[in-house]
């Protein structure tokens, strides 16, 4: 299966998600993150988040769509809610879409709030890839990979 986090600047939330999971699954999923609108950049916040808990942060970079064209998602899973509302490209039809909603981070106009909701979207962000990885199975339907995806998410959607 190959699953696509989706957010509109792909700077936080989506890379977050990609970064995470990659490093979890260790080659069992095939993991991208890409947004609507790509700032460019990934936040600083979040790749510093990421390294303080020893997640890898090579080869992360924002990016768009069409940088991705290739990939042929399985699954696209947005996280952000203005994604959520957001058309994705013809070539995505075929994907399974779900919406794990998360706070954005980097909004926070305090150092220590930041952290704060950073521990709390990265803690959320571990406990569905943890059950997703519990759960999954190599020769799962499509169907049923996507009721696993729409289950994490009600199962934590009150965790942030």
């Amino acid at each position: 299966m190959k699953i696509l986090f989706l957010c509109t600047h792909n700077a936080c939330r989506s890379v977050l998600s990609e970064a995470i999971l990659r490093d979890r699954a260790k080659g069992l999923i095939e993991v991208a993150s890409a947004g609507s609108e790509p700032s460019g950049n990934v936040h600083p916040q979040t790749l510093r988040q990421l390294q303080e808990r020893g997640y890898s942060i090579d080869s992360l970079h924002s990016k768009g769509f069409d940088d991705l064209a290739a990939f042929k998602p399985d699954a696209v899973v947005t996280v952000c809610d203005r994604a959520a509302q957001e058309s994705c490209p013809v070539w995505l039809d075929s994907a399974i879409k779900v919406h794990w909603g998360l706070p954005d981070p980097t909004r926070e106009s305090s150092a220590q709030k930041m952290d704060e909701l950073f521990g709390k979207v990265i803690l959320t962000i571990e406990q569905r890839t943890r059950q997703l990885l519990a759960e999954y199975e190599v020769n799962t339907s499509k169907e049923a990979f996507a009721k696993l995806l729409q289950r994490i998410r009600d199962d934590h959607n009150a965790a942030v």
